[in-house]
């Protein structure tokens, strides 16, 4: 069967479209992989940076879910406990309006419910004066209920979006942690063992230098040495603490991140403390860098993204990243945002 010279003319531009496009993808360039071992340092530094921050705001979130699970459990119960009510003054108005109808007296179970002293209720002498008056309070409560049970149920639905919102949240920030360390994992992966020693190696060099140019400063001459009794708590439970896997999300026991670490040590000493690293320096008592005392937390990096304990002598506990464990380190290997003292 001959073929149309339409139907092969717009096969043949259709084939040359297809080659045109498989050329251009072949000769996109790729993404760039980092090459030395400095580079590797730089992006896997970046990688756990990026998964930090996506873990501390889970944490902020979570902690949201929770306290809005709470409250979604209290606003119900007052929900039932109004509708409860409600149908109490329900059937106490329509027992005045029947009493009322035919006698033009309070019924005896109206006046026990509205009277200020129930033991005398029945013995009152002017029922038929109170009558209208009884079945008004009746009323008006019955509405005050219906008004106070509408306001229950619409705070209890926009509690319910709210967590629904930030569940929500939960797992974009989960989605965005796991894809962070997943890559972080696979350059890790590429690398032999040599590489992986003289990365370390690197790693060491960078912190030491880093903390020795932060005590050249003379920031430790004037730093207490001594922590207050809820300080040395703290210090002691994060050193019951040392290896111990970081897990993201995770305040114990068996594993921690870096503000779950710090949060729990505090509350080990008796004092409550915000969950996430930026909380804590936000809403805790700032102090300089200089002043600090073993038990204050030092919070790293910009965005406050990390924190650690000062446990005295230029050095912290901490929860550093995904397949490292809760250890000690020069408190100066990394960029200190500030400092906060939990029990100032």
């Amino acid at each position: 069967m001959r073929r149309s010279p339409g139907a092969h003319g717009h096969r043949t531009a259709a084939a040359v479209t297809l080659a045109l496009a498989l050329t251009a993808a072949l000769h996109q360039p790729a993404s760039a992989e980092p090459a030395t071992l400095p580079e590797v340092r730089a992006e896997l530094d970046r990688l756990y940076h990026d998964a930090e921050v996506a873990t501390e705001k889970y944490n902020a979130a979570e902690v949201k879910v929770t306290r809005q699970k709470k409250r979604l459990g209290t606003l119900r119960a007052q929900v039932a406990a109004t509708e409860k009510k409600l149908n109490r003054l329900t059937a106490l108005a329509g027992a005045a309006a029947r009493s009322q109808y035919r006698g033009g007296g309070v019924p005896a179970e109206v006046q026990f419910v509205l009277s200020g002293d129930p033991e005398h209720a029945l013995d009152n002498a002017s029922l038929a004066r109170q009558a209208h008056l009884g079945t008004n309070r009746v009323i008006e409560a019955l509405t005050g209920t219906e008004e106070e049970l509408r306001t229950r149920g619409e705070e209890a639905a926009e509690e319910l979006k709210r967590l629904r919102r930030n569940r929500g949240s939960l797992d974009s920030h989960r989605r965005t942690i796991q894809a962070r360390i997943d890559t972080a994992e696979r350059i890790e992966s590429r690398l032999e063992e040599k590489q992986r020693r003289e990365l370390a190696a690197l790693e060491r060099r960078n912190a030491g230098e880093a903390q020795a140019e932060w005590v050249e400063t003379g920031v430790l001459d004037t730093a207490g040495t001594e922590g207050s009794g809820a300080g040395r708590e703290a210090v002691a439970f994060a050193r019951r603490e040392l290896g111990k896997p970081y897990v993201w999300g995770a305040e114990g026991p068996d594993s921690y991140d870096c503000s779950g670490l710090t949060s729990q040590a505090w509350l080990k000493a008796g004092v409550a403390i915000p969950r996430t690293s930026q909380e804590q320096w936000r809403l805790l008592h700032r102090v300089p860098v200089a002043d600090m005392r073993p038990g204050d937390l030092i919070i790293y990096n910009a965005d406050a993204s990390h924190v650690s304990l000062y446990i005295g002598d230029g050095r912290m506990i901490h929860a550093p990243r995904p397949g490292r464990y809760v250890t000690v380190a020069p408190a100066g290997s990394m960029e200190i945002l500030g400092v906060v003292r939990p029990d100032a």
